[in-house]
């Protein structure tokens, strides 16, 4: 029975790792939703608690394809020094420098943000309700990706410096503390996106660029911090020990509201990528569309996809341990 309890608590804390946290998704795909024009709100809104649960079907898929893990990060710092000119932007030009089991060792995020860029586009040419809502859901979960510093770093849980653990405390540990009751989220509304390519490269190059800072900070402050209390004893979802509220306060004022900033521009480049695909396909009137209802195998898709993460059923690299 010890030996069970032990390993259901090193399974969850190993889930409660991934990308911006389960809570930090959702949240960014529901702001999202609210810097959108009136004529997408009319499907946006209508349907935000699917959009904003499924913001984690791409972490829980993890646990199913193989080869979803690399489209959540990229180790940027692999390819030179920033700006990183030795890594080609278009895939093609990559591809023909690299091959493509390098490319897809070291992550492909911003390359995969266009290709679901580029799906979502033609379910609006569609007017596919279903494929809309799923792929609006999905694009969310990347692009909030990219802009988490350590998705464009090797270094990606402090496994190189003796600070594992880091990754989880930056994005879902301080947002759970603080995004609710402390930061604004009131931030305009969704453009449209000239270059969404060069967009995106320039959210992964400003994480890439954050990623030492976050590390560092973390470091520095360990070391000024009373040992005894950088963790505390706190109920959160039935695993207590974590980076105490104290600690996390004092990083999140160190790293001058980074952890906020980042998300607030998650929120609009999401609901921005969004607005492009709308406008690229013609501005379909959103309030008449086909295909409104899930079919069985989409149901049964959302089934399987809860049942791989419940049952630890992971292929793949584990980026984000």
């Amino acid at each position: 029975m010890k030996k069970l309890t032990l390993s259901l608590l090193i399974l969850f804390l190993h889930l409660e790792c991934f990308c911006w946290g389960f809570y930090g998704h959702k949240k960014i795909n529901n702001y999202a939703v609210f810097l959108l024009p009136p004529q997408m709100l009319v499907l946006y809104k209508t349907n935000i608690g699917f959009i904003t649960d499924h913001a984690v079907d791409p972490d829980m898929r993890r646990y199913a394809i193989a080869q979803e893990g690399p489209r959540h990060y990229i180790d940027i710092d692999q390819y030179g020094k920033y700006p990183f000119d030795a890594l080609p932007r278009k895939w093609n030009d990559a591809l023909n420098k690299f091959s493509e089991d390098s490319l897809q060792q070291h992550g492909i995020v911003p390359w995969w943000v266009q290709t679901m860029l580029y799906r979502l586009t033609v379910a609006f040419k569609e007017k596919n309700q279903v494929k809309i809502l799923k792929l609006s859901a999905e694009i969310g979960h990347y692009i909030a990706d990219a802009h988490v510093p350590l998705h464009a770093n090797s270094n990606h849980n402090g496994q190189y410096t003796n600070q594992q653990g880091i990754h989880g405390f930056w994005e879902s540990r301080i947002p759970e503390l603080l995004a609710d009751k402390e930061w604004d989220f009131f931030i305009g509304k969704a453009d449209y996106l000239n270059d969404p390519g060069n967009f995106i490269w320039q959210r992964v190059l400003e994480s890439a660029a954050a990623a030492d800072t976050v590390l560092r900070y973390e470091k520095e402050l360990s070391e000024q911090f009373p040992a005894d209390q950088k963790f505390s004893f706190e109920n959160r979802n039935g695993v207590t020990r974590q980076y105490s509220s104290a600690f996390t306060r004092a990083y999140d004022l160190k790293l001058k509201g980074m952890v906020e900033r980042r998300m607030r521009m998650a929120i609009y480049s999401v609901a921005s990528f969004w607005y492009t695909a709308w406008v690229n396909a013609g501005e379909p009137d959103l309030a008449k569309l086909s295909n409104k209802e899930f079919s069985a195998d989409d149901l049964k898709e959302f089934e399987n996809l809860g049942n791989s993460w419940k049952n630890n059923k992971i292929n793949g690299r584990e980026h984000d341990e």
